[in-house]
C-alpha cells in the first residue's frame, strides 16, 4: 500500500460518530481508542464515571464521556437526547458493557445474581440497540457490533448465567440483522475467548488455566486484536455480513 493510501485507511471513520458501552476499560476502551485514532468521535458510556473521565482526558474533544446504566431504558433515552444534538448524527454502536457474574454450579446461583447478569449483558444490549437504531436508520447507514462470547456456543461449566446471556446476544444479533436488512444498518457480533482484560480477574485460577488449555493457539487474545475485528465490522469494508457472529477464540470456538 502506498503511504498516502495507508494514511487514508487510518482515517476511515472521519466524520463518523460512534457509541461504545463498557467504554471505560477492557475491550470497550480499546475500541474507543482505535475509533478515535481513525477519525471517529465517540460517545463513551460506562457506569464507572472516574474511568470515563480518564478516557475523555486522553482523547479530549473527540470523546464525550457519559456515565450510563445500560439497564435503565429512561437513562439511555435521556443521555442520547442530550448528546446527539451537539454532534448531529450517530453511525456506529458497539455494545461492550458486560459482566461475568457468578462462577459455580448453576444451582448455587441466586435469582438476584442471575437477574443482574441478564440485565447488564442481554437487556443492556437490547436497550441500547433499540434506542440507537432509529438514528442509524435515519442516516441510511450504520453498524452495530455486539460483544458476545465463545461461552455462547460452549455453555461452559460453572458459568451458566454468563453463557445464557451471551447465547442470547448471539440470537438477538441474528434477529436484529434480519429486522434491519435493507435499511443500510448492519448488525454483527463477535465471540471472544479469553481476552487479556480485567474480566479475567473475576475467574478462578483453575478456570483460567482450563480455558487457556482449550485454546489451540495457546494464549489469551489481546485488546488490540479485539479492537481490530470490531472496528473492521464498524467500517465500510464490512458490507455484506449482517446477523453474523465472528469468532475471536484462537481456534477454541471452531
Amino acid at each position: 500500500m502506498q503511504p498516502q493510501h495507508a494514511a487514508a485507511a487510518m482515517r476511515r471513520f472521519e466524520g463518523r460518530v460512534a457509541l461504545v458501552t463498557g467504554a471505560a476499560s477492557g475491550i470497550g476502551r480499546a475500541t474507543v481508542d482505535r475509533l478515535v485514532r481513525e477519525g471517529a468521535r465517540v460517545l463513551a458510556w460506562d457506569i464507572d464515571a472516574a474511568r470515563l473521565d480518564a478516557c475523555a482526558g486522553t482523547h479530549g474533544a473527540a470523546v464525550l464521556a457519559q456515565p450510563v446504566d445500560v439497564t435503565d431504558a429512561a437513562a439511555i433515552d435521556t443521555t442520547l437526547a442530550q448528546a446527539l444534538p451537539a454532534w448531529g448524527r450517530l453511525d456506529i454502536v458497539v455494545n461492550g458493557a458486560g459482566i461475568v457474574g457468578p462462577n459455580g454450579p448453576f444451582w448455587e446461583t441466586t435469582p438476584a445474581q442471575w437477574d443482574r447478569v441478564m440485565q447488564i449483558n442481554l437487556r443492556g444490549t437490547f436497550l441500547v440497540a433499540r434506542a440507537a437504531c432509529q438514528h442509524l436508520v435515519r442516516n441510511g447507514w450504520g453498524r452495530i457490533v455486539n460483544i458476545a462470547s465463545v461461552a455462547a456456543n460452549e455453555g461452559p461449566k460453572n458459568l451458566s448465567a454468563y453463557a445464557a446471556t451471551k447465547a442470547g446476544v448471539v440470537g438477538l444479533t441474528k434477529a436484529m440483522g434480519k429486522d434491519l436488512a435493507g435499511t443500510g444498518v448492519l448488525v454483527n457480533a463477535i465471540t471472544p475467548a479469553l481476552i487479556a482484560t480485567e474480566l479475567l480477574q473475576q475467574l478462578t485460577p483453575h478456570y483460567k488455566a482450563a480455558a487457556l488449555a482449550r485454546i489451540p493457539l495457546g494464549r489469551a487474545g489481546t485488546l488490540d486484536e479485539a479492537a481490530a475485528l470490531i472496528t473492521w465490522l464498524c467500517s465500510e469494508e464490512a458490507s455484506f455480513s449482517t446477523g453474523a457472529t465472528f469468532d475471536l477464540s484462537g481456534g477454541r470456538g471452531l
